[in-house]
């Protein structure tokens, strides 16, 4: 008998314990039975599987190993060994991994959680990496906008004002805007002057946010321009300078990081409710950059796949024939970039902690983790 009532203590206590913990889970994250969905807009950086749906150039889609290698064992679409920031930013929210928008079998309780829109190859402009065949933001509006048809047909009207209103967005556009004319040898900067076109990116970009507000959204988080210029893929661009970071491209970036701040702000004059997060991605990758071994890495300039100068060339998980057309290198964990142009995992974990709850000096004024919180 003792025995029976010493084990039913036991048991009792092992629930408290539980319900405690779910509890204290619940008042930290503010979440777990309360969640607010999260919804992904952007290019790469934020893609983990849309452009895998669509007939588009190969540069731009990454289901083919080694993407992938690292968490999910497999090429999942995702421009990087593993996860990407999103994933990471679903996790510290407390929600499942967000699904791309064009995965097939998605159903609207999984959408409920949120969904992921963004394209690799994608720009704020629409003339961006086309006809090659990307999603621009304006269309990952559109396809937003089916989602919330698809809420109010399934749920309701009062439940997806619900969710709509308290969803965080989180948005990267900018970089491939920049990069394409320059590449392509477009003349925009003949018809526009840079500070011109930079304030159409961002104008563009911003009118997306602005009717995402319109639509009931009121909770976002944007990152600035990174160190594009300084990616492997960039510095064998100039041949006057191989292994310098592209200068046409830095001056349009820092041009974009003046000009962003200034505009955020503007809109949370205008518009009652609007609450942002801006983290500054410019200056955690030049601190990254400049002080490799105290992030954990041993290299920052060369990729960790590809081929070419600093395995910049993007040949990453290609063949030539049956030979692989590209170098691999041995430990991942030691590389800041994995390709040519995009993170590895253990960056992007970097940069997503940093934006959910980083110092004040690189992300404001709200952090990721207040967002989601605050309901």
């Amino acid at each position: 008998m003792a025995n029976i009532e010493r084990f039913g203590l036991i048991s009792l206590l092992l629930v408290l314990t539980i319900v405690l913990s779910i509890s204290s889970i619940s008042c930290e994250n503010g979440m777990l039975t309360n969640q607010a969905a999260l919804f992904v807009f952007g290019d790469s950086l934020f893609d983990v599987g849309n452009n895998n749906y669509i007939n588009t150039f190969r540069a731009a889609q990454s289901n083919v190993w080694p993407y992938g290698q690292t968490t999910f064992k497999f090429p999942t679409g995702r421009t990087s060994d593993g996860r990407l920031i999103p994933d990471f930013i679903a996790e510290y929210a407390w929600l499942p991994l967000i699904p791309p928008y064009l995965q097939p079998g998605n159903s609207v309780n999984q959408f409920t959680y949120g969904v992921n829109f963004a394209s690799a190859g994608a720009g704020a402009l629409v003339e961006t990496y086309q006809p090659q065949n990307v999603i621009p933001l304006g269309s990952q509006l559109n396809n937003f906008k089916n989602v919330e048809k698809m809420f109010k047909e399934k749920l309701g009207d009062a439940e997806t004002k619900r969710i709509i209103s308290r969803a965080v967005y989180i948005i990267h556009i900018g970089p491939n805007d920049y990069f394409y004319p320059l590449s392509r040898n477009i003349s925009y900067f003949q018809s526009n002057s840079k500070d011109r076109f930079v304030d159409y990116v961002i104008g563009n970009t911003t009118a997306v946010i602005e009717e995402i507000y319109k639509m009931g959204g009121r909770k976002f988080g944007i990152m600035n321009m990174g160190r594009l210029d300084c990616v492997p893929g960039m510095l064998t661009l100039d041949p006057t300078r191989i292994g310098s970071c592209f200068e046409p491209i830095t001056g349009l970036i820092k041009l974009h990081n003046v000009r962003i701040p200034n505009v955020l702000r503007d809109i949370q004059r205008r518009f009652p409710g609007f609450k942002y997060s801006l983290f500054d991605s410019y200056t955690a990758g030049t601190e990254a950059m400049e002080n490799p071994t105290k992030y954990g890495f041993k290299e920052v300039k060369k990729a960790c796949c590809g081929s070419g100068p600093f395995r910049g060339s993007s040949t990453c998980g290609y063949k030539s024939g049956t030979l692989r057309g590209f170098e691999l290198c041995e430990n991942v964990s030691d590389y800041m970039f994995f390709d040519g142009s995009h993170a590895t995992e253990k960056a992007n974990q970097q940069t997503a902690e940093l934006m959910w709850d980083g110092p004040s000096d690189l992300v404001g004024p709200f952090t990721l983790k207040t967002l989601f919180q605050n309901l």
